[in-house]
């Protein structure tokens, strides 16, 4: 869909975008598309999430519901509805997609995405290169293939996200815990898992890429700069960059394969594909269709309206998105060099507070982003510090001195603390 008129938001003209899932990059989403002119409308599991404190309407309950969820959409009729999260009756989005509702990038794509099989067969079957993979449903099918992957290698549940389910197995010892954790932890089912090989990598990426409309109202694709970033904790995104130290020809790779699982997964949208880097060689990991934690570097890097959450809105409603050539691709030019590093809960608690602001914040290139989350979990992300800098070597350090300067403190909790831990980073 092409949209060739913008109305007032208020009016009964105007197009309206429906998010399922409001976190922290919903509400940017959200945010975005109000400075565009579209009325937006919040859906989460829980009250007070954060994109329900900026849209227009917001409801709570929960989205694997097939009837809360017709509930909401036929009430509202959105032009688009656009999945965040993977908690979700994929059944009804088939459905809605059925009854002609603009699900994005498309119902198919949402399924496919949002559990590991799927996802790394579409990747396989595009023709990407990937590590090696076996899958498992019972304890000795599992620790068969560790043996058969070698070690060091992960273990995944086959529905999970930010590292829940997931293990590195460093030998026959790590084995048991790595099953019942893939078992217990998943989001979603646990009763499969995935074991894959350990890569030794240079650099893990995320490349953003953006399948939108041009002037001849023809689907393309187009790239901005790979995102680096590093994980910890066993596979939660912890600080990224922009643009990622890779050589030329990784580079190439790096769009030659995002546009291979982007073409194969359809529809419209920001994608954000993971992949390994060994020299010049890329290794495709997985793919959201939607934009990605590690992406939130953009808000830094790209001017106004054309961050990850800027360009998600432009592509699935048919608004331009201006590109330049590099490497032979479609290029999404940055502005600066930047990086990002999380701000973790040191505690549980309700009425999450934030101190040490001024110390931390009063350095040239540095903003933040509180998150809004009402309830604080050990180590849940409840914001991210980003800056800018002259390269991205000093932008992560800039970021990671003023994140761990942050404090936070609770009802429950309330003497005032700092995030603790300090795995990979360039500070010790």
């Amino acid at each position: 869909m092409m949209i060739k008129e913008l109305y007032s938001q208020t009016s009964g003209k105007a197009k309206k975008i429906m998010l399922l899932g409001c976190g922290e990059l919903g509400k940017e989403v959200i945010i975005e598309a109000q400075r565009m002119g579209f009325c937006t409308i919040g859906v989460d599991r829980y009250m007070n999430a954060p994109g329900h404190q900026v849209a227009h309407k917001w409801y709570a309950g929960d989205m694997k519901n097939a009837g809360f969820l017709r509930s909401v959409v036929e009430k509202e009729k959105p032009d688009f509805i656009v999945p965040e999260i993977e908690a979700i009756n994929l059944d009804m989005l088939m459905k809605l997609e059925e009854e002609g509702y603009n699900i994005i990038p498309n119902a198919k794509a949402t399924h496919t995405a949002m559990q590991r099989e799927r996802i790394r067969e579409t990747i396989r079957k595009a023709g990407c290169l990937t590590s090696k993979y076996y899958y498992a449903t019972g304890f000795d099918e599992f620790k068969d293939a560790c043996e058969k992957v070698g070690y060091p290698c992960w273990t995944k549940a086959i529905m999970d996200s930010s590292g829940h389910g997931s293990s590195f197995v460093k030998g026959p010892g790590d084995v048991k815990a790595a099953y019942e954790k893939a078992k217990n932890e998943a989001r979603g089912s646990g009763e499969k898992m995935i074991i894959e090989e350990h890569v030794p990598f240079d650099i893990e990426v995320t490349e953003l890429a953006v399948r939108h409309y041009d002037e001849n109202n023809k689907v393309t694709t187009s790239f901005p700069m790979p995102v680096g970033h590093y994980q910890t904790r066993g596979g939660d995104y912890h600080s990224s960059w922009q643009a990622a130290e890779v050589s030329e020809k990784a580079e190439k790779a790096i769009y030659d394969t995002a546009k291979k699982v982007t073409d194969a997964l359809g529809g419209v949208g920001i994608f954000g594909c993971e992949m390994f880097v060994v020299g010049d060689k890329v290794y495709a990991n997985e793919c959201s269709p939607r934009p990605h934690d590690t992406g939130m570097v953009t808000f830094v890097t790209h001017q106004t309206g054309y961050s990850e959450a800027g360009l998600h809105v432009r592509a699935i409603t048919g608004l331009p998105v201006p590109t330049e050539k590099r490497l032979g691709y479609n290029g999404i030019p940055m502005l600066t060099p930047g990086a990002t590093h999380v701000v973790l809960s040191p505690y549980e608690g309700y009425d999450p507070a934030f101190g040490n602001l001024y110390p931390a914040f009063n350095a040239k290139g540095i903003s933040f982003m509180l998150f809004g989350k009402p309830e604080a979990h050990t180590n849940r992300r409840m914001g991210i510090v980003l800056a800018t800098a002259k390269d991205v070597h000093d932008a992560k350090i800039r970021a990671e001195k003023a994140a761990h300067m942050i404090e936070m403190r609770t009802r429950q909790n309330p003497a005032w603390m700092q995030q603790t831990d300090k795995e990979k980073h360039l500070i010790k």
